[in-house]
């Protein structure tokens, strides 16, 4: 890992151009802004928000909306964008030992969540944390996960990494299971701010799921509570079973 760069955090527009033109490709700058931020905050390296408070509030409140949802303790999760596990921690307390399976793309981030494992205790549920490079899911076995989560992650992401994932968490939901998602919606024209942050309207998401064999679901209940971003919800189109929660 470089030493950090002295011109800020991610927020800052020259940190922003400095390591997109040195990181042109979307994994090779995540990786890099990632380290720099880990180096001076693990706990601040996820997420724009500005309070240790308001990073806890936001990883109970996931946790929370998958229990209200029905998230039992012998369900299989998969969380796609893990980081420092901000609401990793919470699901693995609850899930049985070795359910909670967590990926990111950051070397420097799965260190800093290997450190909350030690810090809250959790060595003995024997979660799974592992580096990726992308989201095709192709270690991971057919029909196993009872619940996907991706917090904040197609909200940086570029239409080709969301395409990516949807083409391919259908093969690892297990039968009744669910992908949920969030992303920055507009109403208006797409948009991003390269590499950072990219805004989808609803149908652009929903007809992309469709393409490739999944039901969506606008989950107006996330809508409702204070947080800044908006959830999809995946299922399988073919999945008659029940799905998990309601």
């Amino acid at each position: 890992m470089g030493a950090a760069d002295p011109s800020g955090d991610r927020q800052n527009v020259v940190h922003r151009v400095r390591h997109a033109l040195r990181y042109p490709g979307h994994i090779a700058y995540h990786r890099a802004v990632t380290a720099d931020d880990t180096a001076r905050s693990p706990e601040a390296a996820v997420g724009h928000d500005p309070s240790r408070e308001r990073r806890a509030q936001l990883g109970r409140m996931q946790f929370d909306y998958l229990l209200a949802h029905g998230l039992r303790p012998e369900h299989h999760v998969l969380e796609i964008g893990c980081g420092n596990l901000r609401a990793g921690r919470l699901l693995i307390d609850h899930l049985d030992t070795g359910h909670y399976y967590g990926i990111d793309i950051s070397p420097a981030i799965l260190l800093a969540a290997q450190g909350t494992l030690v810090r809250e205790g959790l060595q003995s549920k024997l979660p799974y944390l592992t580096l990726v490079g992308d989201l095709t899911f192709g270690f991971l076995p057919e029909g196993h996960f009872d619940v996907v989560h991706a917090h904040s992650v197609f909200s940086h992401s570029p239409r080709q990494v969301v395409e990516q994932c949807l083409a391919h968490v259908g093969r690892i939901l297990a039968p009744g299971g669910h992908f949920d998602f969030t992303f920055n919606r507009t109403e208006g024209r797409e948009h991003q701010v390269p590499h950072e942050d990219f805004s989808y309207r609803t149908r652009t998401l929903t007809t992309i799921a469709a393409r490739h064999g999944l039901k969506a679901r606008f989950m107006d209940d996330w809508e409702r509570l204070p947080q800044g971003q908006s959830k999809i919800r995946v299922t399988l189109m073919s999945d008659r079973a029940r799905t998990v929660g309601p």
